[in-house]
């Protein structure tokens, strides 16, 4: 079963749409990373239009390097950020590496007339705002379409730019046999990590020439070649790339793993560890099942348990209800009838312990 990636207007999450207005004005939030402390986040929001509440956001890392005349030290500060399509300016006061404020976006007027000539006239204000936030340029526009992605439509224009989708992310995936893929893969690819760097890690743990599909739910659930590694070391060498990413969704881990092989489940295989795992048959409940006396149980018993709600308390009502022989398979037949401590009780007529039979 494949996996591919959510439709993309899910991943444009800090993205709301911006009201076109006659001045491009609005606040901002910005702080500084402890990770990152050459990165300052942004956070701009924006309602300009007379008689209505339309607002926007959007969030985004910058070098603090491009942020001219930027100050982060307690205080008023002034800075700008410089875009081809226009420039922010931003004024307001940092304390404790937090800042707030106003800004005023300028629209390039010959940016809008290079647009025009790549095919994209009469760029609204809103339109302008939203590629110098996205930080598209026209040179990048102009070498995606050397490569075979020309007439952009003008609504994928920002997810191109915000995504870093460029020509050379194109010849990288190229180099690798992956050609002739849509724009929404590409923004996919991006959004996820699947990198040149990615295919060769996988490739050398045992995955090379994978598909597109492959690649990205691999990146979309953390599959890593360390990963794929450590699986392998426990044996599971034939698993493929749907196997790989099930075992990842539903957390089988080498720890996972050899905790039921020390509990005497040697053979266990990747769809009996994914079914431990989807099923919450975890080493304590195999424990706990196994210390009221159940030492021979099976993978198939456990999960049975598992999926019809067979617990230990529920044994231990069965057993004081008069069953204390009871079997796995019987326990599981009367959680499927819904029979319980109580019914037992209001149908026993007799019998003696021990010989009881459900």
């Amino acid at each position: 079963m494949r996996r591919t990636s959510l439709p993309l207007s899910l991943f444009v999450l800090l993205w709301a749409t911006l009201a076109a207005a006659e001045e491009s004005v609005g606040t901002w939030t910005a702080s500084l990373s402890p990770k990152q402390p050459d990165q300052l986040h942004l956070q701009l929001s924006h309602s300009r239009e007379t008689g209505k509440d339309d607002r926007g956001t959007f969030g985004f890392s910058e070098p603090v390097s491009s942020l001219q005349g930027l100050s982060t030290k307690d205080g008023p500060t002034s800075f700008t950020l410089p875009r081809e399509a226009g420039t922010f300016a931003f004024t307001g006061q940092f304390q404790k590496g937090e800042g707030a404020g106003h800004y005023r976006f300028t629209p390039s007027e010959s940016y809008a007339k290079a647009m025009a000539g790549l095919g994209y006239p009469k760029l609204t204000q809103r339109e302008q705002f939203d590629l110098a936030a996205a930080d598209l340029t026209t040179r990048q526009l102009q070498d995606l379409a050397a490569v075979g992605y020309k007439d952009i439509p003008r609504d994928d224009l920002f997810q191109v730019g915000i995504f870093h989708v460029t020509a050379d992310y194109v010849r990288d995936l190229a180099k690798h046999g992956l050609t002739k893929l849509t724009l929404e893969q590409l923004v996919a690819g991006r959004i996820h990590g699947v990198t040149a760097q990615r295919i060769q890690g996988l490739a050398g743990a045992g995955f090379p020439k994978l598909d597109w599909d492959d690649l990205l739910a691999m990146s979309i659930h953390g599959v890593t070649p360390d990963y794929i590694r450590e699986v392998r070391g426990l044996g599971f060498k034939d698993l493929d790339a749907d196997a790989i990413v099930g075992f990842r969704i539903h957390g089988v881990s080498a720890r996972f793993a050899q905790e039921m092989k020390s509990l005497g489940f040697k053979d266990l295989d990747g769809d009996a560890l994914v079914a431990f795992r989807i099923h919450g048959v975890t080493p304590e409940f195999v424990k706990e099942m196994r210390a009221l006396g159940f030492q021979d149980i099976t993978q198939e018993q456990l999960v049975a348990f598992r999926i019809h709600g067979v617990t230990p308390a529920f044994v231990k009502q069965m057993r004081d209800a008069g069953y204390s022989k009871i079997t796995p398979d019987d326990l599981v037949r009367l959680r499927i009838h819904g029979i319980d401590d109580a019914f037992m009780r209001s149908m026993s007529k007799g019998g003696q312990d021990g010989q009881r039979k459900p």
